[in-house]
């Protein structure tokens, strides 16, 4: 009697098992799912997660869709920019599930990976139209200001989206970013010539910059060395001047006795010559040598009302003391 119990209760969930996935479908939080009635969609889709009854099939059947984001990457293949430039690129694309309804009508599989190819198709043709539309310097550029990432890439998103529109496929594109880009080998020569190009002629400009400067730096040091030198000789000339005028007042005080004046220059000239020690083998008779064969020194002549006085012994040829002179 346990036995036959049992078995009821076991056969009854059985049923209910069957009836629930014969009647019932669950739509989770990240899907959306469309139902269809004799192969044709039946009602609005299922957005909100939770339990769900149905028809069982061939009545009616259930295409869930996962609404998350789908990213694929197109091919890195050429591309000709608008100055003739050959460039390799490639860009990744992200996408979801907009319309069910209309994705259903177009891919009815329901799968991600049966609309990438179609998606695929339409980057890469709106990818070559919008590259060629550009220089290659909106690529490639010393200066990063120039560099145009940002907008080739809002352009791409902009036309895809238009063109997404159009076919209805019920999909949205969320974005779209460079992802590669490359130089064929028969263009990274001349770009690299180019880059040289540029380059130098950066070069010869700073170059012309520097050359100019040091132009102007040495003609001001010129004119002011010119300033200073001039300045420098009238300062001269007024102490030459100033010299002489003194010189002048001095030669006056000897005109008084230019024999006495005479005089006292020629020891001056004896003191520097015979210094502290020397030996001299010259012309006894060479001034002012001579002064040493002489008996006398010259005086100076008397003020006047007054007699001269004798001086002092003078030094002779050979050493003795002279007589005084007048």
């Amino acid at each position: 009697m346990k036995r036959n119990a049992l078995t009821l209760v076991v056969g009854i969930l059985l049923l209910l098992i069957f009836f629930l996935l014969l009647f019932t479908f669950q739509v989770r939080q990240t899907e959306v799912a469309v139902v269809t009635t004799f192969a044709k969609p039946s009602a609005d889709p299922i957005e909100k997660p939770g339990l769900y009854f149905k028809w069982p099939a061939p009545i009616q059947r259930v295409y869930t869709f996962d609404k998350r984001i789908h990213n694929f990457e197109d091919e890195f293949d050429q591309t000709l920019t608008r100055d003739g430039y050959n460039l390799l690129a490639s860009v990744y694309v992200g996408w979801t599930i907009q319309n069910p309804r209309e994705f259903f009508n177009s891919f009815p599989t329901g799968t991600p990976e049966a609309a990438e190819p179609q998606l695929q198709s339409l980057v890469r043709t709106t990818k070559k139209a919008v590259l060629g539309r550009h220089d290659f310097t909106d690529f490639v550029n010393r200066d990063p200001k120039m560099v145009k990432f940002t907008e080739v890439e809002q352009e791409i998103l902009n036309t895809i989206r238009q063109n997404v529109l159009a076919t209805k496929y019920g999909v949205a594109v969320e974005f779209v970013g460079i992802k590669r880009l490359g130089l064929p080998e028969s263009v990274t020569q001349k770009v690299f010539d180019r880059m040289t190009a540029e380059r130098q002629r950066e070069v010869d400009h700073l170059k012309a910059l520097g050359e100019g400067d040091s132009y102007r730096i040495k003609s001001t040091a010129d004119r002011d060395k010119s300033e200073i030198l001039a300045k420098a000789e009238n300062e001269a000339k007024k102490i030459r001047g100033e010299a002489e005028a003194r010189a002048q007042q001095s030669f006056s005080v000897f005109n008084q006795n230019p024999e006495f004046a005479k005089f006292l220059l020629q020891v001056q000239a004896l003191e520097k010559a015979l210094g502290k020690s020397a030996t001299l083998v010259v012309d006894p008779r060479t001034a002012p040598f001579n002064l040493l064969l002489q008996s006398t020194i010259v005086q100076p002549s008397p003020e006047p009302e007054k007699t001269a006085r004798p001086t002092g012994p003078a030094l002779s040829s050979d050493g003795g003391e002279g007589k005084v002179s007048k």
